[in-house]
């Protein structure tokens, strides 16, 4: 059987079950482990498996992001926890740009009793919970407005960013993968690309129920992440398959 036949039946396969174990898949298919890894190796490139450990499974599609209000509730002591490790990686004196979303949140509040930073965001919750609990200096981006995402996207926030030299930025994402960052909303790749630019660190900061989802619109590619913060359920092979690629995997004790 030839690569493009073994990579059908694993799509085949994976569209029946939620999962499926290198172990049964080379046996399935009368192959080596290395063999049957370099197929998904070759799947996951394009988008279309996850690695997760000892097997494979389908990568999810995401047409839509969920609410600021209902992302809030999801995995919050995770959330948490990446906060702290995030937190004491920034430096005195540091330039620091904050992502939409409820895990740059977190990182926010750990923030709160500093006073030295310079703190750059396009999350209205983020500098609002800054102006009134910080005496560090908030720049806001500005913006068209995401009202479902409390932030703002566009053109005019990564012109913003694009006149500022930031050491350290925490991007978030509501799905990502093995080759980088996606997106439902198209006005969010100009900024996240514009972060990655200016930043001298780049580091995701995600859970680990958002690794393997997929998006309609291609944002950012893995490479251009210096590392990942998440949590302690994150897939082992994962975290190989981006130590490979470069990219560090943080997690919390």
């Amino acid at each position: 059987m030839i690569p493009a036949e073994r990579q059908r039946k694993i799509l085949f396969l994976l569209k029946s079950q939620q999962m499926i174990s290198i172990i049964e898949l080379a046996d399935l298919l009368d192959v080596s482990h290395m063999t049957v890894r370099r197929d998904i190796e070759k799947l996951e490139k394009q988008g279309r498996v996850n690695s997760v450990s000892g097997g494979v499974q389908l990568t999810e599609a995401i047409h839509r992001e969920l609410s600021r209000d209902m992302k809030v509730m999801q995995f919050s002591q995770e959330k948490e926890k990446i906060g702290i490790l995030a937190a004491s990686l920034i430096t005195s004196n540091a330039t620091v740009y904050l992502d939409a979303g409820t895990t740059s949140l977190e990182v926010a509040h750990q923030l709160s009793k500093r006073d030295d930073l310079v703190i750059i965001t396009n999350d209205f919750s983020i500098a609002t919970f800054l102006m009134a609990h910080s005496l560090n200096e908030i720049y806001h981006t500005g913006g068209k407005a995401d009202r479902d995402n409390q932030s703002t996207v566009g053109s005019k926030v990564a012109d913003f960013l694009l006149n500022i030299n930031i050491d350290i930025a925490f991007i978030s994402t509501s799905s990502w993968s093995l080759r980088g960052l996606s997106t439902p909303n198209e006005n969010k790749i100009i900024v996240k690309r514009a972060i990655a630019k200016v930043s001298k660190a780049v580091y995701l900061i995600s859970d680990s129920s958002k690794y393997g989802k997929i998006a309609a619109f291609h944002a950012l590619d893995i490479e251009k992440i210096n590392a990942v913060i998440t949590d302690s359920a994150f897939s082992d092979n994962a975290q190989l398959d981006l130590n490979e690629k470069g990219v560090l995997v943080m997690c919390p004790e």
